[in-house]
């Protein structure tokens, strides 16, 4: 199911990137736990009454080489405005009404979408009168809200829920994989993709998805259908979206979240950058199968030591995803474009692997039986039983006398143990860990 996007816009100095983390909650802290995990997150997921929907932080995106200020903010609206479902328009109490927040009043009075008017920094009784002028930008009754105290996040939210659409999925049967190609921009994903599909493609139909500028097209090969999520808002754009690389990480997102496997395309010639983390990071916090393409292999200078060390680098990089496979390819060339597909599938079936709860339970008492948990101030965990509970990912809940004893590298290494014993290659693996009562 696609969620809604939210997008956070106001000039500088309101508070939007304070409010993003009041509303995505500890859902960053939860990842940066995971090594090489980028903690410079400007899109998260929030979940509110039972609706979830995905939030941008407009505060993130840096327009490069422009330092007015109006022109920046103007910028980053119309990214926003592109990509939101409704907007949550920011102003700050203490300031009142400025030019900039009329400017951009103006700009989303055009795009007709949906707006939440929040006034932030109202920190005490006596600033609640200062909201009143805000309804001269005509949005309706503003929200008075404090990012530093908290306050008014629940009346926010309750806003926001009340005007969010539902979004459907375009279904597909279970069998088809659906993939995504992700990568910033000139790595040669648009090339990848006309080679996948080749000049004898059979295409059923061009499908628009349900988000913007996403194209899905079903194809069959060996007797496997897929259909390939792309998104061609992050061709098509011009100089200045391309320098925002942070936009194209918005972009992806969107494909991410409908996929079932991602390929993460690195441009072989130049390398690996920090938005490759970026993106990758999207993925594995997604929950999706992933592998990685290192395209245009074909104009790298190479010895027998090449691949090696490329590999390397990527594992050196990417330590939360070490389960992820490695394809050297070139999509100009079709240098082992065969093998792409067969790992798709693979991983697309350990992704939606099932196990069986006696055989997971045997692998992780003989785990326990070879290095025992140790001990925290004399008290030991113990592990009563593990079951499976999901796929896509394949996600494990270990029920224990104390979950506050599992620690990290002690799950890490029992994840170890099943990914040996069952594979689970290109997929993540959720694990959580919950007192035996909890079971009911």
């Amino acid at each position: 199911m696609a969620r809604p996007v939210v997008a956070i816009v106001g000039r500088p100095n309101v508070g939007k990137s304070t409010i993003f983390n009041r509303l995505v909650g500890d859902r960053l802290a939860i990842v940066e736990d995971k090594p090489g995990v980028t903690r410079d997150r400007i899109y998260s997921v929030s979940e509110w009454n039972g609706k979830p929907f995905s939030v941008i932080d407009t505060g993130g995106i840096e327009i490069d080489g422009d330092d007015e200020i109006l022109k920046s903010i103007r910028m980053q609206a119309e990214l926003a405005i592109e990509e939101a479902d409704v907007i949550v328009f920011m102003c700050d109490a203490k300031s009142g009404v400025t030019q900039s927040d009329e400017e951009v009043a103006q700009m989303l009075f055009r795009s007709g979408k949906p707006i939440v008017l929040a006034v932030n920094k109202v920190d005490n009784l006596q600033r609640n009168d200062d909201i009143y002028e805000f309804y001269s930008l005509g949005f309706g009754d503003p929200i008075a809200i404090s990012g530093s105290h908290g306050t008014g996040i629940g009346d926010l939210l309750d806003a926001i829920v009340d005007i969010l659409p539902d979004l459907t999925d375009d279904e597909y049967d279970e069998d088809v994989i659906r993939v995504a190609l992700i990568g910033r921009p000139n790595v040669g994903k648009s090339s990848l993709v006309n080679a996948i599909l080749g000049e004898e493609r059979v295409i059923v139909s061009d499908i628009a998805g349900t988000t913007r500028d996403a194209i899905d097209t079903p194809f069959e090969r060996d007797g496997q259908r897929y259909v390939l999520i792309d998104t061609a808002g992050m061709r098509k754009r011009g100089k200045v979206y391309e320098t925002t690389e942070k936009y194209s990480v918005m972009r992806a997102m969107r494909a991410i979240e409908r996929a079932d496997v991602v390929l993460v395309v690195i441009n072989g010639e130049e390398g690996i950058i920090d938005q490759d983390k970026h993106i990758a990071g999207y993925a594995y916090e997604a929950g999706k199968a992933s592998l990685f393409v290192v395209n245009k292999w074909d104009a790298v200078e190479k010895d027998d030591k090449t691949m090696h060390q490329f590999e390397k680098k990527i594992r050196d990089h990417f330590l939360f995803m070490t389960y992820a496979p490695v394809l050297f390819l070139s999509a100009k060339t079709k240098q082992r474009l065969h093998k792409l597909l067969p790992v798709v599938q693979h991983v697309a079936e350990q992704h939606s692997l099932r196990v069986q709860t006696h055989l997971l339970n045997d692998v992780v008492s003989d785990a326990v039986a070879i290095n025992p948990p140790p001990t925290d101030k004399g008290r030991r965990l113990r592990i009563n039983y593990v079951t499976q509970v999901a796929v896509k990912p394949p996600t494990m809940v270990i029920f224990a006398n104390d979950p506050e004893l599992m620690h990290f590298s002690y799950e890490r290494y029992l994840e170890n143990k099943i990914r040996s014993a069952f594979d689970f290659e290109g997929t993540p693996i959720r694990i959580f860990t919950r007192r035996k009562s909890d079971e009911g």
